[in-house]
């Protein structure tokens, strides 16, 4: 299955299955795939998938521009070929014509009794604010019951939405990812409004808002 991951200085931040006709990615929550930074335009670019696994990439005339490889797309859509890699602002967003090895194993450790049912934090949303780096400042939501974050193949963790809050657990990787400066070992986490997230040196801010 096509897949798209979104990385910001190298760290993942979204990893999306392409799996409607039209995937839409812009600024604007009504986006298939929303990206919440000022470079991104409301409705910015689309991945049009024909038959089982071809995709095409089409400019909805942003204002900073969809790049393909580091060429601007103009006007026309574009088909994407695997480990093809487009920028929306400050974005990479790496294309894959089918998933990686070991999404599957991460995928079937992730049970419904261990991810429990959004209780008294449904009406609380979740996101990871950038502290370090060029990219300081960004903040990008946490949607999804378990969403992912690091650098796949150094440091990868999961933040989980479970019956009694969110929770942060490592996924893969050698170097260890600290919590509030200490390991979080083995064991999954829970996670409080203003903790702080170290992944081999690019510090994050887990924020809960009303």
């Amino acid at each position: 299955m096509p897949q798209l991951i979104a990385t910001i200085d190298g760290v993942e931040i979204k990893h999306v299955h392409l799996q409607k006709d039209r995937t839409t990615l812009g600024r604007k929550p009504h986006n298939d795939i929303v990206l919440t930074d000022m470079v991104v335009s409301g409705d910015h670019c689309a991945f049009e998938m024909e038959g089982l696994a071809d995709v095409y990439l089409e400019d909805l005339g942003s204002t900073n521009g969809t790049y393909l490889n580091g060429k601007m797309v103009h006007g026309e859509r574009v088909r994407l070929r695997d480990h093809d890699v487009i920028g929306v602002g400050r974005f990479r967003i790496q294309f894959l014509t089918s998933s990686r090895p070991a999404d599957f194993g991460q995928t079937s450790t992730m049970t419904l009794e261990g991810l429990g049912h959004p209780g008294a934090s449904q009406a609380l949303h979740a996101s990871l604010k950038v502290l370090s780096g060029s990219s300081a400042g960004l903040e990008v939501p946490v949607v999804k019951a378990v969403t992912t974050f690091g650098k796949p193949g150094v440091i990868v963790v999961a933040i989980s939405h479970r019956l009694h809050g969110y929770y942060v657990a490592v996924v893969e990787g050698d170097m260890q990812p600290l919590l509030n400066d200490e390991p979080i070992g083995p064991d999954a986490k829970p996670l409080a409004d203003q903790d702080v997230i170290d992944l081999a040196g690019t510090r994050l801010r887990f924020l809960l808002k009303a």
